[in-house]
């Protein structure tokens, strides 16, 4: 059987950055601006990356034996960045527990979803993996897109999310190229059926999930019941908006021909490194002062 050449760009190099962030100094507990809610909802997506990341490496790094070559080095480059994230966001929540938080009933939902997935056959966790790899996708395009999302934000834990979403970008073909492989002898009716529903349910679940972790570590911080829902629902779906603004690039994974790089966003990598650079120059300066 012929496979079709996957449209992930020919030039892409997958780069891990092995950066270390906020080691120098405590994350302030509202990092964000000093708003529980922004805080809330980027402490809650936290959580779910050092088990979250460790099982998309082992969902891909499943199915690499006889694939292709390039797509066998992208691989290798998508499980190192994404081992380096689990690292970060590690220490990035061991210092949102160190400021007060706790993240148990978080993470233990997090595991417990894990868990209910691998025990289902491996191309299901991949598919898990190709589907939340593209919401990772688009939340990172909307991130670095939008100044306004970390708007306020303490300067370290913004470079910690600013570089994460640039990596998200730079890999976010490697699951859905080893998932078209994976499924390459399946009808095209039953691969898009497959992905749909399982795009369906990993949505669902994200969104109620990562509500729920939100509203937690709302109520810890004493903002509760209707103040807490309506703060949350306006940040996430009015202003900035972050849901609603990445809703037509989710719509787009279920339309017929769908790939991750049918929009070529490099560009919003090449703005991260010259700021990043920047900013590194300066934090290199006060070292030296």
């Amino acid at each position: 059987m012929t496979v079709t050449t996957l449209p992930t760009p020919a030039d892409l190099s997958i780069t891990p950055r092995d950066r270390r962030f906020g080691r120098d100094t405590a994350t302030p507990r509202l990092w964000h601006g000093g708003r529980v809610e922004a805080t809330a909802i980027y402490n809650a997506l936290s959580t779910t990356f050092p088990a979250g990341e460790a099982f998309f490496v082992e969902s891909v790094r499943a199915f690499r034996n006889g694939a292709p070559p390039k797509l066998t080095e992208e691989i290798k480059g998508f499980t190192t960045q994404e081992a380096i994230h689990s690292r970060e966001h590690d220490a990035f929540n061991k210092r949102a527990t160190n400021s007060g938080y706790d993240l148990s009933k978080l993470e233990d939902r997090v595991n417990w979803r894990l868990s209910v997935t691998r025990g289902k056959p491996p191309v299901v966790s991949l598919a898990a993996t190709m589907a939340l790899e593209h919401f990772t996708a688009i939340l990172a395009h909307q991130l670095l897109a939008d100044p306004r999302h970390l708007q306020g934000a303490e300067q370290e834990t913004a470079d910690l999310w600013r570089w994460h979403a640039v990596e998200e970008i730079e890999h976010k073909g490697v699951a859905y190229d080893t998932w078209m492989f994976a499924t390459r002898d399946w009808p095209a009716w039953k691969r898009w059926k497959v992905k749909a529903k399982v795009m369906l349910y990993v949505t669902r679940n994200f969104v109620v999930d990562r509500t729920a972790g939100s509203l937690e570590l709302m109520r810890q911080d004493g903002v509760t019941g209707l103040r807490a829902w309506s703060l949350l629902l306006w940040y996430l779906w009015v202003r900035p908006g972050m849901f609603r603004k990445i809703a037509g690039a989710w719509v787009k994974f279920f339309l017929r021909g769908f790939h991750p790089w049918n929009e070529d966003d490099r560009h919003l990598l090449g703005a991260y490194t010259a700021i990043a650079s920047g900013t590194e120059t300066k934090r290199k300066v006060r070292r030296a002062a």
